[in-house]
C-alpha cells in the first residue's frame, strides 16, 4: 500500500474501555492536500479501480486511480487556463459520475475551493450558492444548463464547463471533455496547508439562508475516525462503497466518496431518478457492494421489502445512517433484512462525524446514537459552554479546535460567532450522556416543545410511534396551546392496510402514554401522505409547525 502521509492508529475497542481508554493521535501534518491523498497516491501503474459508474441503463465503465490522476491533472490545467486561481471557489452542479470527482480533486490539486451543489436544487437555490460564494468556475450538466440560465447575473462566474451536449449555451460555456483532452496531463499540485479552505458546503437552510460552512483540506482526516467506527473498523479486504446520498451533502462527500478514496476502496456511482426497492437492492447485488450510507429516509423506505436477502443476493458488511434517530425497531429490521446491525452517527455540516454506534467495537445502548468517536471530545454543555453533569439535558458541543471543524461561515463572521460558547462549538441540537458516555439526541434546539413544564424532544416520540405496526414514518412539533404553552402534534404516514379513524387516533396516543410517558402523548395527530424533507432528506418540523398553526 502506498505510503500514508497521515499514519494513524486504527480504531478499536480499546479506545472505549472506561478505566484506561487508548488516546486518538491525530498526526495532522503541517501540509496536506485531498487531492494527492484521495487519488495520486493510488496512481501507481496496477490499474486499481476508484470508480464504478453505472449509468441508468445499467451501463458500466470502471474509472482507475491511474486514469484519474491524469484527468484531474489535466482539468487543473483546464481551470488554470481559464484563469482560475489558488482560492477561487469552483462550483459543482453534478450528480454521481466520473466528472464529479475530477472536478473534485483537479480544485484540490489548483488550491481552488468546491461549492457542491445538491443536484435537485432549482434555479434559485443555484443562484444564492454561486452568488454567495462568489464562485468564478461551474461544472455541469445539460439538465444543469437549463437550471444556471434562469439564476439570473452572477457577474463572478468566469467560466461555466459542461460534461455534455446541452440546446443551452451561456457566453461563458465551453465544453468540458474538449478542454480536457487537449490539456497536458503534467501537473504539479499547489503545496497547501492542512488549514487551507478546500470546499464551502452549504446548511440545509430550514432556519434562514443557507451559509457556507468553509472547509480546511484536513476535514478529510478528520472525517476518517469516524467512517472506521460507523463501518466496523473500515476497510476491510473487499470492501466497496455506495450511497444513494448526493454527492454535494457532506454525508455523500465526506462520509463516502473521499474516504473511501483515500483508502483506496472504490465507490459505485449510481445517481437513482427513483429510490425504490428493486433498484437498490439490485445494486448492491449486481455490484457486490460491501459498505452502504444509507439516510434515515432511505431506510425507512426498504423497510417495508420482505425478506430482500432471498430475493436479491447481495452481502453487506456494514450500514451506517445518520441525520435522523432511527429508533430499535428499525436497526431490528436492518439487523434480519439486511444482516447488519445499522451503525447510528451524528454530525453536521460544520462539524460532522463526531458521535457513532459500533455494533463491532462496543455494545449498543436502547435510544442511543453511540458515543464520541476518538479523538473528538463531545460534551453536554449549557449556553454559555460549561459542561453539564452526566444526565442532565442540555446542548450537544465539540471542544474546538478539532480537524472536522469548519474554519468559519463564509463572509459571515457574527453566524460564526453564535456557533461557540466557550471551548464548544454548539450544534443547536439538545441531548444528553450517561454515566458511560452513551449520548441521546432530543432534538433541535428550536424543536424542543414547551408543555406544562416539561421540556420534550420530538425525537424520543417519533420513535415510539414509529414502532407501531400501523405506522410507517412519524414526525412530532409542539403547537401553541392557551392552558399548557405547547402540546404535542404528530404528522403520521400510515403503512399500507391502515386507514385513518379515529379509533386508530385513540390507538396511538395510548401506545405513546403507555410506552414512553403520559405528558409526552401527541394530544392531536394529522395523517398524511408524506412528511416534508430538506434536500438531504431531514424532516422539516418547520414546515409542519406552520402548518399546524394555519390549521389549528
Amino acid at each position: 500500500m502506498p505510503p500514508d502521509n497521515a499514519p494513524r492508529a486504527p480504531i478499536t475497542a480499546a479506545h472505549y474501555r472506561a478505566d484506561a481508554p487508548v488516546a486518538h493521535d491525530w498526526q495532522i501534518p503541517e501540509h496536506f492536500n485531498i487531492g494527492l491523498a484521495a487519488c495520486d497516491r493510488w496512481a501507481d501503474g496496477s490499474g486499481r479501480a476508484a470508480i464504478i459508474a453505472e449509468d441508468g441503463d445499467s451501463n458500466v465503465i470502471t474509472w482507475s486511480f491511474d486514469q484519474l490522476k491524469v484527468l484531474s491533472d489535466q482539468f487543473a490545467n483546464v481551470l488554470a487556463e481559464a484563469g482560475i486561481r489558488r482560492g477561487d471557489r469552483i462550483g459543482i452542479y453534478l450528480s454521481q459520475r466520473i466528472e464529479t470527482v475530477i472536478t473534485h480533486i483537479a480544485a484540490y490539486k489548483l488550491g481552488a475551493v468546491t461549492v457542491p451543489l445538491f443536484y435537485l436544487f432549482g434555479p434559485e437555490a443555484i443562484a444564492y450558492r454561486l452568488d454567495n460564494s462568489e464562485a468564478a468556475a461551474l461544472v455541469t450538466d445539460a439538465a444543469g444548463m437549463d437550471k444556471v440560465h434562469l439564476a439570473g447575473a452572477l457577474p463572478a462566474l468566469k467560466v461555466v464547463f459542461c460534461v455534455e451536449q446541452s440546446d443551452i449555451v451561456l457566453p461563458q460555456t465551453t465544453d468540458f471533455w474538449d478542454r480536457l483532452r487537449a490539456a497536458s496531463p503534467v501537473f504539479e499540485t499547489v503545496n497547501t496547508l492542512a488549514d487551507d479552505p478546500a470546499m464551502i458546503i452549504y446548511t440545509s437552510g430550514t432556519t434562514g439562508k443557507a451559509k457556507g460552512a468553509l472547509h480546511a483540506q484536513r476535514v478529510l482526516l478528520g472525517h476518517l475516525p469516524g467512517v472506521e467506527v460507523s463501518h466496523d473498523s473500515f476497510p476491510q479486504p473487499g470492501d466497496r462503497f455506495w450511497t444513494p446520498a448526493d454527492w454535494a451533502w457532506i454525508g455523500g462527500l465526506l462520509d463516502v466518496l473521499l474516504p473511501s478514496l483515500y483508502h483506496g476502496v472504490a465507490v459505485v456511482a449510481r445517481r437513482l431518478e427513483k429510490f425504490d426497492a428493486a433498484t437498490v437492492f439490485g445494486l448492491l447485488a449486481r455490484h457486490g457492494i460491501r459498505n452502504v450510507f444509507f439516510p434515515p429516509t432511505a431506510l425507512k423506505m426498504l423497510r417495508g421489502t420482505p425478506d430482500p436477502r432471498a430475493q436479491w443476493d447481495f452481502s453487506l458488511r456494514s450500514v451506517a445512517s445518520g441525520g435522523e434517530t432511527l429508533g430499535d425497531d428499525l436497526i431490528a429490521w436492518g439487523h434480519s433484512a439486511l444482516g447488519v446491525t445499522i451503525n447510528e452517527f451524528y454530525g453536521q455540516t460544520e462539524c460532522n462525524l463526531v458521535v457513532s454506534s459500533s455494533a463491532q467495537l462496543y455494545p449498543s445502548a436502547s435510544g442511543s446514537m453511540g458515543r464520541a468517536v476518538p479523538g473528538h471530545d463531545v460534551q453536554i454543555v449549557d449556553e454559555e459552554g460549561a459542561i453539564l453533569p452526566r444526565g442532565e439535558v442540555g446542548h450537544i458541543g465539540i471542544r474546538a479546535p478539532d480537524p472536522v471543524m469548519f474554519l468559519r461561515y463564509w463572509r459571515n463572521e457574527e453566524a460564526t460567532r453564535e456557533k461557540f460558547a466557550g471551548q464548544f462549538l454548539l450544534t443547536g441540537d439538545l441531548g444528553n450522556m450517561d454515566e458511560a458516555g452513551y449520548i441521546r439526541y432530543l432534538g433541535r434546539n428550536d424543536d424542543v416543545i414547551t408543555s406544562a413544564g416539561y421540556r420534550i424532544g420530538p425525537a424520543p416520540i417519533e420513535e415510539c410511534l414509529m414502532r407501531h405496526p400501523a405506522v410507517r414514518i412519524a414526525a412530532v412539533v409542539g403547537i401553541k396551546d392557551a392552558l399548557r404553552t405547547e402540546v404535542v402534534k404528530a404528522f403520521v404516514v400510515l403503512q399500507e392496510g391502515h386507514t385513518p379513524e379515529p379509533a386508530l387516533v385513540a390507538a396511538l396516543q395510548q401506545h405513546v402514554r403507555s410506552q414512553l410517558a403520559a405528558h409526552e402523548y401527541p394530544r392531536e395527530i394529522a395523517f398524511v401522505d408524506a412528511l416534508p424533507t430538506t434536500a438531504t432528506g431531514k424532516i422539516m418540523r418547520k414546515a409542519l409547525k406552520e402548518s399546524a398553526g394555519q390549521s389549528s
